[in-house]
């Protein structure tokens, strides 16, 4: 069990327990949270709504091409962008912190 710190989209932090015994994704384990993170495409990198910011200086799995098309496609997109989807919870990543994207909606 690693911790994850996810800044929802009012900046207010929620530290969450995080297995990585389960092959879970940041993406489900928001949704396992009731973070506001939709997840419409069911982690397949085919929309953006998981889309969020790596705070932390944590050595991820490299960007996959599905996920950069993605992204090139995405409001908002930062330097540090990622999909939380495309981000399995591996013991490396013990005190992340992520926050939340805004939606297209809040424009």
């Amino acid at each position: 069990m690693i911790k994850i710190t996810v800044v929802d989209r009012e900046d207010v932090p929620h530290e969450l327990d995080a297995p990585t015994d389960m092959n879970m994704n940041l993406m489900e384990l928001c949704k396992a949270y009731e973070l506001p993170v939709k997840g419409t495409c069911g982690g397949m990198a085919l929309c953006s709504t998981c889309h969020c910011y790596v705070i932390t200086d944590h050595q991820l799995n490299s960007m996959t091409e599905d996920e950069e098309d993605m992204l090139d496609q995405a409001f908002f997109v930062e330097d540090n962008s990622r999909l939380g989807c495309q981000l399995k919870l591996v013991d490396e990543m013990d005190g992340l912190v992520v926050k939340l994207a805004p939606e297209d909606e809040e424009m």
